[in-house]
């Protein structure tokens, strides 16, 4: 923990002998099934050959009986053939280009035929492919790496232990790209929306930023809010580190301000005892709050810049309107 690593940086090497065997096997299976891919291409090419040889030898007997046929039939005209001879030609022709039609039509099917099982003999050459290459890749992230460049924050496990699927095994943050989460109050969070302005406070100095996320959920009355860093790091930041945040909601120029009493809240009106100019007495006051943030509030009317007034609980004294301080 502390050394600065890689994005192809080492970090931890776990073996898995089932994995392993998997994946060789599968690397197996995919070579045989592209051996037979070419036994299937030769076969198939030897059939199409064939079909193809028959046609032409249909085709040249077809051609040879319809010339015959036709030169039949002129000597017939001129009385040197007889009728049953020529009759006989063009039946022997018909025939043969009849073969011939049927000859084409089996080389069509010959071909769609070859086409489907090599499509076929493919699609699983593919398949046994994607396997291969799963499990090849599987057996690669044995050898774990960090993935970014960045400070290696810790190692989660130890020699000879056994992991789980999704266990943690170690951890690398990138310093210059950290993000901060505020937990903000329930009761504060309705204001907050995604892209306003921030101030983080690392202790070490403060940062500017803006709200990037809100979570949808609420956790022991806080709600998490993630602030996008924008100005430059103070130094001394890096994860896990306890900061403060404020998210700006929204700017008043020229406000009369107190901070939060413990009752009452953003628009209403309540009574707080305002001290006397020389700070012997109280008087109940009654104040008409505006607009309010997590530690202040606006007044509207009640007060006048310089007045002080108490903000702890005074309950104990709801039936007095003055109070003497002592």
């Amino acid at each position: 923990p502390g050394a600065t690593v890689a994005a192809d940086t080492g970090l931890i090497e776990l073996t898995n002998a089932e994995l392993e065997s998997r994946a060789r096997e599968a690397e197996l299976q995919f070579r045989a099934a592209q051996a037979d891919l070419l036994a299937l291409r030769v076969t198939l090419e030897r059939e199409v050959l064939d079909v193809e040889s028959v046609v032409a030898n249909v085709a040249s007997d077809a051609l040879q009986a319809k010339l015959l046929a036709e030169a039949n039939e002129e000597l017939a005209a001129q009385g040197l053939v007889s009728a049953l001879q020529t009759k006989i030609s063009r039946v022997k022709a018909d025939e043969l280009a009849t073969r011939k039609q049927l000859e084409e039509r089996r080389k069509a099917s010959a071909s769609a035929s070859v086409e489907a099982q090599e499509a076929a003999q493919e699609a699983r050459v593919g398949q046994l492919r994607e396997m291969a290459e799963m499990l090849r890749e599987q057996v690669q992230r044995l050898q774990v790496r960090a993935g970014i460049p960045g400070v290696l924050q810790s190692i989660e496990v130890e020699l000879g232990q056994q992991l789980v699927t999704g266990a943690a095994m170690a951890r690398v943050a990138d310093p210059g790209r950290l993000k901060a989460e505020l937990r903000i109050p329930e009761t504060q969070a309705r204001d907050i929306g995604v892209g306003l302005k921030a101030v983080v406070d690392t202790r070490n100095g403060k940062v500017e930023g803006k709200v990037s996320r809100i979570d949808p959920a609420v956790t022991q009355g806080t709600v998490l809010v993630d602030v996008r860093l924008e100005g430059e790091l103070p130094r001394g930041a890096r994860p896990d580190l306890s900061i403060d945040g404020t998210v700006e909601i929204e700017r008043i120029d020229d406000a009369l301000t107190v901070g939060r009493p413990p009752i009452g809240g953003p628009d209403s009106v309540i009574s707080l005892f305002k001290l006397s100019p020389d700070g012997s007495e109280a008087v109940r006051t009654k104040i008409r709050l505006g607009r309010g943030s997590a530690l202040r509030v606006e007044v509207l009317e009640g007060l006048a810049p310089g007045d002080k007034v108490i903000l702890s609980d005074m309950t104990n004294w709801d039936a007095v309107d003055r109070i003497r301080l002592e």
